[in-house]
């Protein structure tokens, strides 16, 4: 006798509980490291939120570099992107804490700070993240050129 038809959510879940497992604990891991970061730098409210700056800014480029290395160095197991890409970096990074700074700016009569505030944290992310993969796409394109020298 044939089995039952299960319905294909139901397969699909099953399938992928490793990326929701990954997922979650990189993403504690990453706001335990947030957290950390938070405690270390902190701030009023009516002051410059560089705690999370630091944070966002770092995060993206360990994002940019994450990037270049799984995609062109690396054929990577596939719970390493959803585990430190989703997970680490995603728990680590920021956008709520990041508009929460910015309206506190706003409450405490600070507009113009919060308008440096966001700002800066956009262009500085952007920045890190171009960075991050420049250098690293430089890295990678080394290594090749030496791996490629000594096949000859």
């Amino acid at each position: 006798m044939p089995a039952p038809h299960r319905p294909s959510s139901t397969r699909r879940s099953d399938r992928h509980w490793d990326l929701v497992l990954a997922c979650s604990v990189g993403g504690i891991l990453g706001a335990w490291a947030r957290h950390g970061l938070d405690v270390a730098l902190p701030h009023a409210p009516d002051e410059f939120p560089w705690s999370t700056v630091i944070i966002n800014a770092s995060g993206c480029f360990a994002i940019g570099m994450l990037m270049v290395v799984l995609l062109d160095l690396t054929a990577p197991h596939r719970l390493v992107r959803p585990f430190l890409g989703v997970g680490v970096l995603g728990g680590y990074t920021t956008y709520s804490t990041f508009a929460v700074d910015a309206e506190q700016l706003v409450l405490h009569h600070r507009p113009w700070m919060a308008v440096a505030y966001l700002v800066m944290t956009v262009t500085v992310c952007l920045l890190a993240v171009w960075l991050s993969t420049q250098l690293t796409t430089g890295v990678v394109r080394a290594r090749h050129r030496r791996a490629d020298g000594r096949h000859k």
